[in-house]
Parts: C-alpha cells; sequence; structure tokens
C-alpha cells in the first residue's frame, strides 16, 4: 500500500527535473547573448547626433537626466519588424532613440514609418557610420544608457517590451546590468 507522501516522489523529482532544465535552457540563453554582444562597446557612450526625420538636430546630451534606449534597427530587416511594437511601447513611456540604418532615403525611412504605423524619433543613417562607430553589425541592437550616458546594457536580436522596461528600469536605479536584468528567456 502507497501512502500520500509515496505518490509526490515522482512528482516531485519530476518538477525537480523541469526546473533544472529550464535553468540550464536560461544560463545557455544568458551565454548566447553574452556572445553575441560581446564586441558592442561598453562605459561611456559613443558619439551620436544627427538630423531626425522631423528635422530636429538630436545628441545623446538632450536625453541626460534619465535613462535612455538607443534601438538600431533597419526597414529591411525582419528580426526588426517583429521588434517595432516592443520599441513603440517602450518609447510611449521612456526616452527612444532610434537609428534607421542604412534604410533608404528619409522619404523612404518615413514612408515606412507611416506604413507601420510607428511614430519614432529616428536618426537615418545611410551609410552606416553612426552603426560603425558604435560597432553594430547586425540590426536589431539595443543599448540602455543610464542618466549619465553611459552604456549600462545592450542586447542584439529579438527584445520584449518588458525586457526592455527592465533594463530601463535597472539603469535607473544605477544597478550593475548582470545583477539586474531578468533572465534571456523575458527578453524574449
Amino acid at each position: 500500500m502507497t501512502t500520500p507522501t509515496d505518490a509526490k516522489k515522482p512528482r516531485r523529482r519530476q518538477l525537480w527535473r523541469w526546473g533544472l532544465n529550464l535553468l540550464l535552457f536560461v544560463a545557455a540563453l544568458q551565454a548566447i547573448d553574452w556572445w553575441k554582444t560581446r564586441p558592442l562597446p561598453s562605459g561611456e557612450a559613443p558619439p551620436l547626433q544627427g538630423i531626425a526625420l522631423d528635422g530636429e538636430r538630436r545628441a545623446l546630451a538632450d536625453y541626460r537626466g534619465a535613462p535612455l534606449l538607443v534601438h538600431f534597427w533597419a526597414s529591411w530587416c525582419p528580426i526588426c519588424r517583429v521588434s517595432e511594437g516592443a520599441i513603440a511601447a517602450v518609447a510611449e513611456d521612456h526616452q527612444v532613440l532610434t537609428v534607421a540604418m542604412q534604410s533608404g532615403s528619409d522619404a523612404d525611412i518615413a514612408a515606412y514609418l507611416d506604413a507601420q504605423g510607428l511614430d519614432l524619433v529616428v536618426i537615418p543613417d545611410p551609410d552606416g557610420a553612426i552603426a560603425a562607430r558604435w560597432g553594430v553589425g547586425a540590426v536589431p541592437t539595443s543599448f540602455v544608457l543610464d542618466a549619465t550616458g553611459a552604456i549600462h546594457s545592450s542586447t542584439m536580436g529579438l527584445s520584449t517590451a518588458p525586457g526592455l522596461r527592465a533594463r530601463l528600469w535597472a539603469a535607473a536605479q544605477g544597478a550593475p546590468a548582470a545583477e539586474t536584468l531578468p533572465p534571456p528567456a523575458a527578453r524574449l
């Protein structure tokens, strides 16, 4: 005859295995994210200034005092299209500056934004010079800068609005990025 505690042992063992598998999965995602972002700059952010599509001159200094999301994207990038909603959602309640890398003329970029229903601050980067200064070799790539303009964290590839908001929150707290970021699965 089995007792109720005997029946729970296989279930506990199964839950423990699931937890271990989840932990390994999260560790693998973290390692992949680290590997992809190795060549990206850290510390003080590289210079970034230009004329945005709205005709205003924009520079990083304009955004000091609060965390800033700097997002590199391209109109031809399918992963960027998937990320657009997250970037637009974050831009509703945080400072966001985007850079359209090699996406055509200003009119092309404006038409693309209009067709997608996006209202973002965009600096065109027709020849990829800004992206090169920032070490961006693939899009989408996002950087979170703290209130002083230092790079707090960076990510390459698909990101979610909650993941980006968590990074911005961590930058506002002044906490080191690695200690405050949610697991990579939450950033997907």
